[in-house]
Protein backbone atom coordinates (compact mmCIF):
# COMPACT_ATOMS: atom_id res chain seq x y z
CA UNK A 1 0.00 0.00 0.00
CA UNK A 2 3.14 2.55 0.75
CA UNK A 3 4.24 1.70 -2.95
CA UNK A 4 2.14 4.76 -4.01
CA UNK A 5 4.05 7.10 -1.80
CA UNK A 6 7.17 6.44 -4.18
CA UNK A 7 5.32 8.84 -6.46
CA UNK A 8 6.00 12.86 -7.03
CA UNK A 9 2.73 13.90 -6.25
CA UNK A 10 2.98 13.39 -2.36
CA UNK A 11 3.90 15.58 0.74
CA UNK A 12 5.75 14.62 3.68
CA UNK A 13 6.13 16.14 7.03
CA UNK A 14 3.55 17.48 9.70
CA UNK A 15 3.90 20.66 8.71
CA UNK A 16 3.15 20.22 5.16
CA UNK A 17 0.61 17.34 5.32
CA UNK A 18 -1.19 19.80 7.45
CA UNK A 19 -0.83 22.66 4.38
CA UNK A 20 -2.12 20.77 2.02
CA UNK A 21 -5.30 18.79 4.54
CA UNK A 22 -6.33 22.41 4.78
CA UNK A 23 -6.24 23.60 0.85
CA UNK A 24 -8.07 19.95 0.47
CA UNK A 25 -5.57 18.48 -1.88
CA UNK A 26 -5.05 15.07 -0.23
CA UNK A 27 -6.01 12.07 -1.15
CA UNK A 28 -4.71 9.76 1.32
CA UNK A 29 -2.79 9.87 4.79
CA UNK A 30 0.09 7.78 5.71
CA UNK A 31 1.06 7.82 9.82
CA UNK A 32 3.89 6.06 11.43
CA UNK A 33 2.10 4.07 14.39
CA UNK A 34 5.09 4.90 16.38
CA UNK A 35 5.29 8.22 16.09
CA UNK A 36 4.05 10.52 19.10
CA UNK A 37 0.68 11.21 19.50
CA UNK A 38 1.08 14.66 20.20
CA UNK A 39 2.29 15.19 16.26
CA UNK A 40 -0.11 13.12 14.98
CA UNK A 41 -3.14 13.25 17.10
CA UNK A 42 -4.13 16.70 15.10
CA UNK A 43 -3.91 15.21 11.59
CA UNK A 44 -5.89 12.50 12.50
CA UNK A 45 -8.40 14.34 13.81
CA UNK A 46 -8.74 16.51 10.72
CA UNK A 47 -8.93 13.02 8.92
CA UNK A 48 -11.91 11.74 10.94
CA UNK A 49 -13.74 14.96 10.28
CA UNK A 50 -13.28 15.26 6.42
CA UNK A 51 -13.24 11.21 6.02
CA UNK A 52 -9.78 11.53 4.45
CA UNK A 53 -8.72 7.94 4.36
CA UNK A 54 -5.41 7.12 6.67
CA UNK A 55 -3.28 4.08 6.32
CA UNK A 56 -0.96 3.25 9.17
CA UNK A 57 2.50 2.36 8.70
CA UNK A 58 4.52 0.45 10.93
CA UNK A 59 6.71 1.97 11.85
CA UNK A 60 8.62 5.97 11.20
CA UNK A 61 11.34 4.48 9.18
CA UNK A 62 9.10 2.43 7.48
CA UNK A 63 7.83 5.02 6.21
CA UNK A 64 10.51 7.48 5.64
CA UNK A 65 11.61 4.66 3.30
CA UNK A 66 8.77 4.32 1.33
CA UNK A 67 8.65 8.09 0.68
CA UNK A 68 12.59 7.96 -0.47
CA UNK A 69 13.67 10.03 1.88
CA UNK A 70 16.68 8.99 4.32
CA UNK A 71 15.10 10.12 7.57
CA UNK A 72 12.21 8.85 9.64
CA UNK A 73 9.03 10.48 8.88
CA UNK A 74 5.52 10.66 10.98
CA UNK A 75 2.97 10.99 8.49
CA UNK A 76 2.90 11.52 4.83
CA UNK A 77 0.20 12.60 2.24
CA UNK A 78 -0.83 11.66 -1.25
CA UNK A 79 -2.19 14.59 -3.01
CA UNK A 80 -5.61 14.68 -5.72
Amino acid sequence: MTTRLGSNNKVVGVKQVRRALNSSEVEVVYIAEDAEGKVTDDIVKFCEEKQIQMIYVENMKKLGDACGIDINAAVAALLK
